[in-house]
């Protein structure tokens, strides 16, 4: 899903004799897209699909070569917002909202960056997939989570299954929307972020968005521009119209005159569904049906796995002066640096009563050096795995990777490989795993290889 930050110097405005003054805090819009590879961007090589936006927006901007996500939504989502790894919220699954369950993640116990950000002033929305909670049984779900505004996909109705696309059920401030029936989902959210925006900057108030873009997550179905040119539904379609979608936030920010103070950061939730592209190269050597193509090589996996593939997504910087243009930042990237990082930009200390695994990556945004991490923790169900960029180990198949030749990775068995390389590899994650396990949050250990 990206983030808008706002810096702006401090200034006063004099108008009619009175003087009115400007908040100096950045703002901050995260587009956080749902199910997208950062295979899928033409910017980290990518071949299979069209995103001249983005790419664009790379170029324009900050592009982070490696950062990752756990490989399926609710625990991604959870260590986005906690600034949590898995094994400390224990939200390892997908949370049976469309199923109508009455259990939801409870932010009142694991404190949010949204929290954080509405306590110091902010004005907070957020929108799209809100798969955390089952708003009918839990309405005040969000704004306990951090939230003063949203407009999100209310799964169920008054006992039935609802829709995110076309005829979206959004759910407004507490209240199902009954104008948007012909619509297209998606296309309904971004014009209330450019509302938020345009709202906040006219009232001289920093804001927090946390854009939860529905695309391109399935079913696959036709686009506007799909219906307007007859062409049928397709994933490669899809994506190409969240990037025409991302376009309009930045052209928003460009028309509202505050990109000079304006950071926008746009992040994928976690890998592609594989199960959703078709390879017209299936059937070829080495060509699966659901195989996508880079540069590098080609892709295969994706959502659902503990892989390059299921948890390595985009995320790309844009915005002030202070963003390094056309630069790559190779520093491995966990979601919950995110947390730390939004609190960092906007001034605001974390208090030490809060625990978060995430460390602030302000530095690296402005173009500075800044802390690095040695891994990154991801999972999925009962499984987690630690990748320091070269091995990923995993903790319930007690495999190891070797992740040096992505995106090909290879299984080793690091007692029979006779590669001293690889059983200290092993023996080193596997320690760092218990010892994360049984800790407290802290910034992740520096410069352990």
């Amino acid at each position: 899903m990206t983030v808008l930050l706002v810096l702006a110097s401090a200034c006063f405005h004099a108008t009619n004799a009175e003087r009115v003054e400007i908040d100096s805090r950045p703002n901050i819009v995260l587009i956080f897209a749902d199910d997208l590879g950062y295979e899928t961007l033409g910017c980290y090589g990518g071949l299979d699909f069209q995103t001249p936006r983005l790419d664009r927006m790379a170029m324009e901007g900050l592009r982070f070569s490696r950062a990752y996500t756990s490989p399926v939504c609710t625990p991604s989502r959870v260590s986005l917002h906690t600034g949590l790894y898995v094994m400390r919220h224990r939200q390892t699954d997908v949370l049976p909202v469309h199923l109508g369950t009455n259990k939801f993640v409870d932010f009142r116990k694991m404190p949010t960056f949204a929290q954080q950000l509405r306590s110091a002033g902010y004005l907070t929305s957020v929108t799209g997939k809100w798969q955390l909670a089952t708003l009918e049984k839990h309405p005040n779900h969000i704004r306990d989570s951090g939230f003063d505004s949203w407009c999100v996909w209310q799964i169920w109705k008054e006992g039935a299954k609802t829709v995110r696309h076309w005829n979206p059920t959004l759910n407004h401030d507490g209240r199902v929307r009954e104008d948007v029936a012909n619509r297209f989902g998606p296309d309904v959210l971004v014009d209330y972020v450019i509302d938020q925006m345009r709202e906040a900057t006219e009232a001289h108030t920093p804001f927090l968005i946390v854009h939860n873009e529905m695309l391109p997550h399935d079913p696959i179905v036709q686009t506007p521009d799909d219906r307007s040119t007859g062409q049928s539904a397709s994933l490669g379609n899809m994506v190409h119209y969240l990037d025409k979608l991302a376009g309009r936030v930045l052209d928003a920010v460009d028309d509202l005159g505050i990109r000079k103070s304006t950071y926008v950061i746009f992040m994928g939730d976690n890998g592609t569904h594989q199960q959703d592209f078709r390879n017209p190269r299936a059937g070829r050597p080495k060509e699966r049906p659901h195989t996508r193509h880079t540069k590098a090589g080609r892709v295969d996996g994706g959502k659902y796995e503990l892989n390059d593939a299921g948890t390595h997504v985009p995320l790309i910087v844009w915005g002030p002066d202070q963003v390094p243009v056309g630069s790559v930042c190779d520093d491995l990237v966990d979601v919950v640096d995110l947390f730390p990082t939004f609190c960092d930009l906007a001034g605001h200390s974390v208090p030490d009563s809060i625990p978060i695994d995430g460390h602030s990556l302000a530095a690296q945004f402005q173009g500075r050096v800044g802390p690095k991490r040695d891994w990154v923790i991801h999972g999925i169900r009962c499984d987690v795995n630690v990748f320091d960029g070269r091995w990923r180990w995993s903790h319930r198949s007690k495999t190891l990777i070797d992740a040096s030749e992505l995106p090909e990775e290879r299984h080793i068995n690091a007692s029979l490989s006779g590669s001293s390389e690889a059983s200290t590899a092993y023996q080193r994650l596997s320690n760092l795993f218990q010892k994360v396990s049984a800790s407290r949050p802290t910034a992740p250990p520096q410069n352990q290889k």
